[in-house]
C-alpha cells in the first residue's frame, strides 16, 4: 500500500447546491479524481469545518459514513481519512469502522489515524480534550488495540486510558488492513508511525520537510526499521486556474494563512512548484485538496493529468 496521489475533499460548501444534492458532487469529485490518475480519494474526520476554510457551523459530514458510500460509487482509488481523530471514537469501534468500509470497498480502505487537535469539536461534542500528552498516550493505546485487530488478532490490552479483551473483529477480506498517521511530530508522531504505520503523511511547512524527512528516516533506524520501508505523502492546498486571468485573481483571493502550503496558477505551474518544493525535498507522494474550486466539473482532471507523471 502507499498513497502516491490522493485527493483530499475537505470542504461541503458548494454554492448553489441545495444540501439534498450536496453528496452527488462530493461523489463527482471521487469519480473525476478516479479517472484522471488520483490513486486515493480522502475525507477530513472532523465535525465542524476548520478555520481557514469556513466557519464552524458550515456544512461538515461524518466521515466514515461518507467514504461508505464513496466506496459504492467508485471501484480502484483507495479511501480514507487524513486523518481520524483518535479521542473521537473507542479504539476496537474505530477498527471495526474501517474493516467494515474495507469490505464495502472490496479491499480498499486505508485507516488514517493522528492524536486530534481542535479543541472546540471536543468541548461541543462532550469528547475529552487533555492535555497534548493526554492524547498521544491514548494514540500509543489505541495503536496497540487497533493494529492487532486489522491483522485479525483478538488483543486483550489494559492500559492507562483504555482497555479490551480479546476484542474481535469479523468479517475481514484482507489478511492487514494498512495504517497511516497524520502529523509532523518528530518525537512522538513520527516514533509511533516508525512502529506501527505503512504510510506517513506529514504535514509542515515546505521550508521544514526536509529536517521532517530526516527526522523520520531517524526514527525508523532507531526503532530497527528500514526507513525505506515507510513511505511518505504531504498535504497541500492546490488552486488550479484556467487561464492566466484566473490565476491573478486567485492569488488576490487565498487568505494569507494558508499561502504556506498553497500552489496557486495553471496546472503545468501547480505541478512545477509541488516537484520542486515537494517531491524533490525527498517526499514520495502528494495528497491535494482544492477548497475553492474542486467542485467545478474538470478542475480536479486538470489537476491530476498535471501531477500524475510526477508520480507514476
Amino acid at each position: 500500500m502507499t498513497i502516491r496521489l490522493g485527493y483530499q475533499i475537505p470542504n461541503f460548501t458548494y454554492p448553489g447546491t441545495p444540501v439534498e444534492n450536496l453528496f452527488d458532487t462530493v461523489i463527482a469529485q471521487a469519480r473525476e479524481a478516479e479517472a484522471s490518475g488520483f490513486d486515493t480519494v480522502l475525507v477530513m474526520d472532523h465535525f465542524y469545518q476548520l478555520p481557514g476554510i469556513g466557519t464552524p457551523d458550515s456544512p461538515m459530514l461524518e466521515s466514515y459514513t461518507a467514504l461508505g458510500a464513496l466506496a459504492t460509487a467508485t471501484s480502484s482509488v483507495q479511501l480514507s481519512t487524513l486523518v481520524t481523530g483518535n479521542t473521537y471514537r473507542n479504539p476496537p469501534m474505530l477498527a471495526k469502522a474501517v474493516t467494515t468500509l474495507d469490505v464495502v470497498s472490496k479491499g480498499r480502505a486505508i485507516l488514517g489515524i493522528g492524536a486530534g487537535w481542535f479543541e472546540l469539536e471536543h468541548d461541543n461534542f462532550g469528547y475529552e480534550f487533555g492535555t497534548f500528552t493526554d492524547r498521544f498516550e491514548k494514540l500509543e493505546e489505541s495503536l496497540n488495540i487497533i493494529a492487532p485487530m486489522l491483522k485479525g488478532e483478538n488483543p486483550t490490552f489494559s492500559g492507562k486510558h483504555y482497555h479490551v479483551e480479546n476484542a474481535m473483529n469479523n468479517p475481514r477480506i484482507r489478511p492487514k488492513i494498512p495504517i497511516m498517521l497524520g502529523g509532523q511530530g518528530e518525537k512522538k508522531t513520527f516514533r509511533l508511525a516508525a512502529h506501527f504505520a505503512d504510510h506517513m503523511n506529514i504535514i509542515c511547512d515546505l521550508a521544514d520537510i526536509p529536517k521532517k524527512v530526516a527526522a523520520l528516516r531517524q526514527r525508523c533506524e532507531e526503532a530497527g526499521r528500514d526507513p525505506s520501508t515507510l513511505p511518505t505523502s504531504y498535504l497541500a492546498s492546490v488552486f488550479v486556474a484556467e487561464n492566466e486571468a484566473e490565476a491573478k485573481e486567485l492569488n488576490e483571493r487565498i487568505p494569507e494563512a494558508r499561502r504556506a502550503r498553497a500552489f496557486i496558477g495553471l496546472a503545468d505551474q501547480v505541478a512545477d512548484q509541488i516537484k520542486t518544493n515537494i517531491l524533490d525535498q525527498g517526499i514520495d507522494g502528494i495528497c491535494i485538496n482544492m477548497i475553492v474550486n474542486g467542485h467545478v466539473p474538470g478542475r480536479v482532471t486538470l489537476a491530476g493529468e498535471a501531477l500524475r507523471p510526477l508520480v507514476a
